[in-house]
């Protein structure tokens, strides 16, 4: 019967719906989405609180488009704190007044205020999330943001049966503001969560949660796609599935050589697409699926639990059954050591751009700029008036360079664009250590770090070389940086000192990964580059929370280049005011 409706379509019109569908692929569709941010009740571990949520979920909605869309999200703020939402990867080419970080891009949206975000999806597809961008209300707030492919374009992989998101979180049984303020008052490090999350459930492994597991339930013989994404506020998570293999496909929504292991590692920020294919055969037994953290950081705290969700086989006899029988053995995954860097090195070093025709890695392959940043912790005197509880009664503080950043009390990017800069920002931040020292060894007797809200100025089209250094001052730690509005290319890294004669002989400038969040090793360097294409102030800042608040974050104006199409957009008229 449908053969008989379609063939009786005159031609004409054949022709202009195939058309229409060959525009709508080109071009994207608008998709719609309405964010209320309210207080709901949750209960974990036999404790209920209230806490910040979108739509009164945690995780919140899933986003879902399509590579080309424009994505329009109406966010209004019915709770007592300021807000902001980041929309996290997603380059906002020209469109930085929606990406999002507080006081860099755009003032908090206040109580009773709306902000809608606009942008379009340009030349990116995959796993990206969304989240809070102000002080630690990211704990509660945020969700997947999946991307798929354009119309008719397939995935470079075998195509699963199934994709499911799995976030990871933390659940904090006290507020997290209460936390940071506290920590913040102290001058010491803050209290830690009380359990990691799938998808918002802590799983057995903790008192009183073993009715809030994630559970997937698949199908032998079928692959499913696993959408990973790190949204704990402070931890780096090794993460494994019992006796099942993991291919990585993609990470941070960009296509990767495929490569197969047991066990790999996310940085929050990050996200990890893999497949997992179930056994071939109904295995009658359960597996856990556990994230634990990685940590280097003595003698700090970190939440050293495990999270465990469970993969259930529906056993093809009775499929219509609950496929969880308490009786089967249920099997464990051995997650490395919390300090195993060598494990770390050893799986980001496999990480591989595809470098097609189609899936190019465009790295810059000569460089206008290199800049060294000194990343990592120190100190700042404890005010007359108050007692710390950092090193040696002084506060804890983090920077880049030294410079311990401040936010405004005033968006950068609306200074900039208004020429209201005077008083907000200086242009001055320094392009490599002022003092230069042994980075990884002995650090220096002064811990002090200098603070400033310096931004670090590009001419359009730049191209630029950044390598990152951890130092020891207070212990060494890894980093996971994030930089906002662009994706960058990793060409190299190593432990120790970063030697500028003979480390840049080993970059890989052939198919580095490509991503937006990268882990700066613990007592090591690493390398990066990117095309700086993309108008606007851009946010850089470690991704665990605590070193955030701390001053480890920096800012990159990168100015309008000559043509029309290269220039940042105007504000939004609905644009939230400080």
């Amino acid at each position: 019967m449908a053969m008989a409706i379609s063939s009786a379509i005159p031609s004409p019109l054949l022709m202009a719906a195939a058309l229409l569908l060959l525009i709508v692929q080109a071009q994207g569709i608008t998709r719609h989405y309405e964010f209320n941010v309210q207080m709901a009740n949750a209960t974990r571990l036999c404790a209920t609180k209230s806490m910040v949520t979108v739509n009164g979920q945690c995780p919140g909605p899933e986003l879902v488009a399509r590579e080309g869309d424009r994505v329009v999200i109406r966010v209004t703020n019915n709770v007592a704190h300021n807000i902001t939402l980041h929309w996290h990867g997603v380059r906002q080419v020209r469109t930085g007044w929606a990406d999002g970080p507080a006081y860099i891009t755009q003032c908090p949206i206040q109580t009773g205020q709306s902000y809608v975000y606009n942008f379009t999806i340009t030349g990116q597809r995959g796993t990206l999330w969304w989240h809070a961008h102000l002080s630690w209300l990211r704990a509660t707030v945020y969700g997947a943001l999946v991307i798929l492919p354009k119309l008719g374009v397939p995935y470079p992989f075998p195509a699963p049966h199934k994709e499911v998101p799995v976030i990871f979180g933390e659940w904090w049984t006290a507020d997290t503001e209460a936390v940071v303020s506290q920590a913040m008052q102290t001058g010491g490090g803050p209290n830690v969560s009380d359990a990691f999350t799938i998808n918002g459930l802590p799983g057995p492994l903790y008192n009183c949660s073993a009715q809030d597991t994630f559970k997937l339930k698949v199908k032998p013989g079928k692959t499913y796609m696993l959408r990973l994404i790190n949204a704990a506020l402070n931890d780096e998570l090794f993460f494994s599935v019992a006796n099942h293999k993991l291919t990585v496909v993609e990470v941070d929504a960009v296509y990767v050589k495929p490569f197969t292991v047991d066990t790999l590692v996310i940085s929050p920020g990050q996200t990890t697409n893999v497949l997992l294919t179930a056994k071939p055969y109904y295995p009658s037994a359960n597996f856990y699926m556990s994230a634990a953290p990685y940590s280097t950081a003595r003698p700090g705290t970190f939440d050293n639990t495990t999270v465990a969700g469970i993969v259930e086989y529906e056993n093809p006899m009775s499929p219509s059954a609950a496929s969880f029988v308490k009786g089967l053995p249920l099997f464990k995954p051995t997650l490395p050591q919390l300090n195993d860097t060598d494990f770390v090195t050893n799986f980001t070093n496999k990480l591989r751009s595809l470098a097609t025709a189609q899936y190019p890695a465009a790295v810059p392959q000569s460089v206008d700029r290199r800049f060294f940043f000194t990343v990592g912790l120190g100190t700042l005197p404890c005010p007359a008036n108050m007692t710390c509880q950092g090193p040696n009664g002084t506060q804890m503080a983090a920077a880049v360079n030294n410079v311990s950043f401040v936010l405004p009390s005033r968006a950068l990017l609306q200074s900039h664009f208004t020429g209201l800069s005077t008083g907000v920002y200086a242009s001055d931040f320094p392009v490599m250590p002022l003092s230069p020292f042994n980075y990884t060894g002995t650090p220096p007797n002064n811990t002090n770090v200098a603070t400033g809200t310096k931004l670090l100025v590009l001419p359009y089209n730049t191209s630029v070389e950044l390598v990152m250094q951890d130092t020891s001052i207070l212990g060494i730690e890894s980093h996971p940086l994030h930089l906002h509005g662009f994706n960058f290319f990793v060409v190299g890294q190593g432990f120790g000192n970063y030697d500028p004669v003979n480390d840049p002989a080993k970059f890989n400038l052939v198919d580095p990964v490509e991503r937006n969040t990268v882990g700066v090793p613990a007592g090591g360097w690493v390398a990066i580059r990117f095309l700086a294409d993309n108008p606007g102030v851009w946010f850089m800042h470690c991704h665990l929370e605590v070193h955030t608040t701390w001053g480890l974050r920096m800012a990159w104006l990168v100015l309008d280049g000559n043509q029309p199409n290269q220039k940042l957009l105007p504000p939004p008229s609905d644009l939230p005011k400080c």
